[in-house]
């Protein structure tokens, strides 16, 4: 009963969190066996989640659970525009299309953010404290594999600019999640809501091994 929630929330979803970050595709695009196509390919479906997280901010920001969370040196959508102009062009809107994985999630999270705060709070930290961590090491490899400038386009989505110690915002983001609004009963929900998260993260990086299988 005494086990702080943001200590609660990131033990219950460990599993669900090992399977994303260990899943083919990843593991395929870190390990540099895939090309800068299925780099770009994954960043486009990152975009629709992002648009789904971040097309509510403002009305979120006064909701007494979610609005906590809103915090304007997080947001993404911005630098996943640039990347994918850089990585697809100027007409990059044109050519854009969302795995049925990536809908299912997307939608999922805009259901969230339009009916039940809670759950949003679960979806925004599955997302953004993953970006702000084991997104470094994503980033790190594609200036590496395929030769982008350092922080610069292409990868400005792993780049938190205004961001400048990440261990202490990060130590701040547990408390917001330690002291949100809401009963044990609530809180249990957001738990398998971030259990859901991964989940449908999981089956976008499924998706994405299909379309980029490895040959032998």
């Amino acid at each position: 009963m005494n086990t702080a929630f943001s200590t609660l929330i990131r033990t219950a979803s460990h599993e669900q969190h090992m399977e994303a970050g260990t899943s083919t595709f990843m593991s395929d695009l870190l390990g540099g066996r895939l090309g800068v196509e299925a780099y770009a390919r994954y960043t486009e479906q990152l975009w629709f989640v992002y648009e789904a997280l971040e097309a509510d901010a403002g009305r979120l920001a006064s909701d007494p659970v979610a609005g906590p969370f809103i915090l304007r040196e997080l947001l993404r959508r911005g630098a996943l525009e640039r990347d994918l102009t850089h990585l697809r062009g100027a007409d990059w809107r044109a050519t854009l299309t969302a795995l049925p994985a990536t809908e299912a999630y997307a939608a999922r999270v805009a259901e969230c953010a339009r009916e039940w705060p809670g759950g949003y709070v679960a979806h925004h930290y599955t997302r953004y404290l993953g970006d702000l961590s084991g997104g470094q090491i994503i980033r790190g490899k594609a200036e590496q594999t395929w030769g982008f400038a350092r922080k610069g386009d292409g990868v400005r989505f792993y780049v938190f600019e205004d961001i400048g110690n990440p261990a202490a915002f990060k130590r701040g983001y547990r408390e917001l999640l330690d002291g949100v609004r809401a009963d044990e009963l609530e809180r249990q929900r957001i738990v398998a809501e971030c259990r859901r998260a991964f989940a449908l993260n999981t089956a976008v990086f499924h998706a994405l091994a299909e379309e980029f299988p490895l040959t032998a």
